[in-house]
């Protein structure tokens, strides 16, 4: 392994702890110990992965997975002592991938960072699903460059995340198809991801705040469909 994590914990002892195990791991380690450094880091050398604790001085670990979620799905996996369900799902729900509670075990940290690595790279490795000679899927004013991977609103380019165009393209591949949460999770996602089925409608409400003209509509207790609109 050779991928960089982020640790952003406050927590002296807790930081060189985990970043030791994960250094024992093969990993390359960045211990920070507030979300505003975190920042910086993300904007001047961004890590592979982030361990990301909740309490921190400061900006804390639920507005830094807000903020890195507008622009990237870079794996999160939060370390917290609040292990009330309604924290987890926040945490879930506001982006993370997985979320871990103090006390832990550090070789329980580390597998979820193997796995989540693992993951990782062969999301970004992977390629567009086959759609024949089609490199553009159109929906209303929305396109879709699939070979570019760029998503335009009225010919203006709009940024989107690699899971947000993923979610695009699969509803935008088959309109009018209802698609359960499970299989919008295990196609985005991967179907070895643990966590909730929360994270897909995080991701929907993000596009449609980007997107407000895509009628991604709820199938209420089921999942979401794309209305088709033509030309």
């Amino acid at each position: 392994m050779n991928a960089t994590v982020g640790i952003v914990e406050d927590d002296q002892h807790i930081r060189e702890l985990v970043e030791a195990y994960l250094q024992k791991e093969g990993y390359e380690t960045i211990a920070i110990d507030t979300a505003e450094k975190a920042w910086d880091l993300w904007q001047e050398s961004p890590p592979d992965i982030f361990v990301l604790d909740i309490m921190l001085p400061g900006m804390n670990g639920y507005e830094f997975c807000t903020r890195i979620r507008q622009e990237s799905d870079v794996p999160i996996i939060i370390i917290s002592a609040r292990d009330e369900e309604v924290d987890k799902v926040l945490g879930l729900e506001l982006g993370s991938d997985d979320y871990l509670t103090k006390p832990f075990s550090p070789r329980e940290l580390v597998a979820r960072v193997n796995r989540m690595a693992k993951r990782w790279e062969k999301y970004q490795k992977s390629t567009p699903e086959e759609n024949g000679d089609q490199d553009t899927l159109k929906n209303g004013d929305v396109s879709l460059s699939l070979k570019e991977r760029r998503v335009f609103l009225q010919g203006k380019e709009v940024e989107t995340t690699s899971k947000e165009f993923h979610m695009l393209e699969i509803l935008m591949q088959e309109p009018n198809r209802a698609f359960s949460r499970d299989e919008l999770l295990n196609r985005v996602w991967g179907d070895d991801y643990f966590g909730s089925d929360r994270a897909v409608d995080d991701l929907v409400k993000r596009l449609r705040k980007k997107l407000p003209d895509v009628q991604i509509e709820t199938v209420w207790g089921y999942g979401y469909r794309l209305r088709d609109r033509e030309d």
